[in-house]
């Protein structure tokens, strides 16, 4: 999971409020979408709602499906099975379009036209009266402090400006529902501020937001989120409830050989996550089994300060979950004990303590 990121300002404890919105119907929908590239499973059953005023975050690391998802949202790709609505309708109809705003990851922009060329072109595509692009492209210039470059060419733009630029020409026809896949990579500290203060703006107004990040801090801004992984949603919610609601336990291990402590700690089953903090590490515990870790970190001169949980932590924890349940059914598929990892002729129905475990 990307973390090493450059510091930004720190995000307030809360996201501000959703709008609220007397319709029922959600803006978007996944429902049941799948999506296969040969072997690969991109999509594998998504399910999720995003509603009008609503900033909603999909969270994951890397080929997590996020892109494939905003693709389908957005009608450039089609699902193998599931369905994808926009206000009810499907993405790819005419009508749906004109209320669609879509940022891709990729460069999206014409590198050897400027600020301004970008916007006139972005007008003509969505038939903008020139009265209506004037008036648009000018608030939009002043809100992301573009305006003093209008004569720039695009490839000239720093990253953050370079984004903000795609994010004006995706506004430009003002729709109902914008789609940003990962629109804060390569963006400094300030322009990541500044967008997610944009973004907050828009919703504020009743936009529906959807946004894609890899960025575990991130998480925290959006109103809701759907942590991602092998194309499916491990968790769901708003993020101050899933941290407030995470069991289990978060400590550093101060003292000991790093290494050693990495070694002894990477088969236990308790240990949901282990990664360097500096020159601690810093471990993902299942609740109520610091007992249990402690009791092998101590022989090697470790021990075990408990901090406080971050959106990461509880990302990771039910990333081993997910990975432990199906390795559950796997044996269970296969008839294998979990203990002696060969096919097992009687079960006691006995659970095996950590410390008891074979190593």
């Amino acid at each position: 999971m990307p973390s090493d990121r450059p510091a930004s300002a720190a995000p307030s404890a809360d996201p501000p409020a959703r709008t609220e919105s007397d319709a029922v119907e959600p803006a978007l929908s996944a429902c049941g979408v799948r999506r296969n590239f040969d072997t690969v499973t991109a999509l594998d059953g998504l399910s999720f709602e995003v509603y009008p005023g609503e900033l909603y975050g999909l969270v994951g690391p890397d080929g997590a499906g996020k892109t494939t998802a905003v693709r389908a949202l957005s009608g450039l790709l089609l699902p193998d099975a599931g369905t994808c609505r926009v206000f009810g309708l499907s993405p790819t109809e005419a009508d749906v379009r004109e209320r669609l705003g879509l940022m891709p990851q990729q460069y999206s922009l014409y590198r050897d036209l400027s600020v301004g060329e970008n916007l006139s072109f972005f007008a003509q595509l969505n038939a903008l009266p020139r009265k209506v692009f004037e008036r648009r492209a000018e608030r939009l210039l002043a809100i992301t402090r573009l305006a003093p470059f209008m004569d720039r060419r695009a490839d000239a733009l720093s990253g953050g400006m370079y984004k903000k630029l795609a994010l004006s020409c995706a506004l430009l026809h003002e729709p109902d529902v914008l789609l940003l896949d990962e629109p804060t990579n390569g963006v400094d500290p300030v322009s990541r501020r500044e967008l997610w203060d944009l973004l907050y703006e828009f919703t504020g107004r009743g936009m529906a937001v959807l946004i894609s990040t890899p960025y575990m801090d991130e998480a925290e801004r959006c109103h809701r989120v759907g942590l991602m992984h092998e194309g499916k949603l491990l968790l769901e919610g708003e993020p101050g409830e899933l941290l407030r609601t995470f069991t289990d336990d978060v400590f550093e291990v101060e003292g000991g050989d790093r290494r050693q402590l990495e070694l002894a700690l990477r088969d236990v089953p308790e240990v949901f996550a282990a990664s360097p903090a500096g020159s601690h590490l810093r471990l993902v515990i299942q609740g109520g089994c610091a007992h249990l870790v402690e009791a092998l970190t101590a022989p090697l001169g470790g021990q075990l300060r408990e901090v406080k949980a971050t959106f990461e932590d509880v990302y990771l924890a039910n990333l081993r979950r997910a990975a432990n349940a199906r390795e559950a059914t796997r044996r269970d598929s296969q008839g294998i004990d979990s203990q002696s990892k060969t096919p097992s002729k009687k079960s006691n129905g006995k659970s095996t303590s950590l410390g008891s475990e074979a190593r």
